[in-house]
């Protein structure tokens, strides 16, 4: 809990005036900024949701201690995605907002939509919220396997989750202006990618492989 509050009020503090020339001005309302603290937080609770459904739904050890891990530093960054809204005085949700929308966006503080970067990552899938997110449907076939259907299918909807998790991560890297954001969005990029090649493997000891 000391680390997530440290680290949104860094967030807060790195908008101020002083020798780094950085404004003092809160991210606007359509910024990168609190664009991707809130996409990225709804990305991050579906993520804690199947990590929390397959760990029922099998005893594999190391299925079970990649989704705690998974659950246990998702929840965190989450709560200081949130916390930064909040700081920023901004909505979590914006209900004409479309999802990833700030990902062409070329303001980085007023809080209007600017005009495209070409940061394309491509349509969700139907039924799917944003690029990488499972669907209802998947959700409920992953509730309702056991064993190792059940590792399969979590290693394969989270390697998915996580290649669309990542390039949010990379547009907010590139985009966004609070540089305690960027540094988070960076360390998810990297730790992200390395789950990606641990689930491969994973995947692969148990004769399967990532879809598409």
């Amino acid at each position: 809990m000391f680390a997530v509050g440290a680290t949104v009020a860094a967030a807060s503090d790195s908008g101020g005036s002083g020798s780094s020339g950085t404004s003092s001005r809160a991210p606007g309302r359509y910024s990168p900024d609190a664009g991707f603290a809130r996409d990225m937080a709804v990305h991050h609770q579906q993520a804690v949701e199947m990590s929390f459904i397959v760990r029922d739904r099998t005893k594999d050890e190391p299925v079970r201690s990649l989704a705690y891990d998974i659950a246990n530093t998702q929840a965190n960054q989450r709560g200081m995605l949130l916390g930064w809204l909040d700081l920023w005085g901004l909505p979590k949700v914006i209900a004409d907002e479309p999802p990833m929308s700030w990902m062409a966006t070329s303001d980085g503080g007023a809080g209007e939509p600017g005009s495209h970067h070409g940061h394309d990552m491509g349509a969700a899938k139907p039924g799917a919220l944003m690029t990488g997110m499972a669907t209802k449907e998947e959700l409920a076939a992953l509730g309702a396997a056991e064993g190792r259907d059940a590792e399969v299918l979590y290693l394969q909807l989270m390697t998915d989750h996580h290649k669309g998790g990542v390039a949010m991560a990379r547009g907010c890297a590139r985009q966004c202006a609070t540089p305690a954001e960027r540094a988070l969005a960076q360390g998810m990029v990297e730790a992200q990618q390395s789950e990606l090649t641990l689930m491969a493997d994973m995947l692969k000891q148990r004769g399967a492989a990532p879809r598409g």
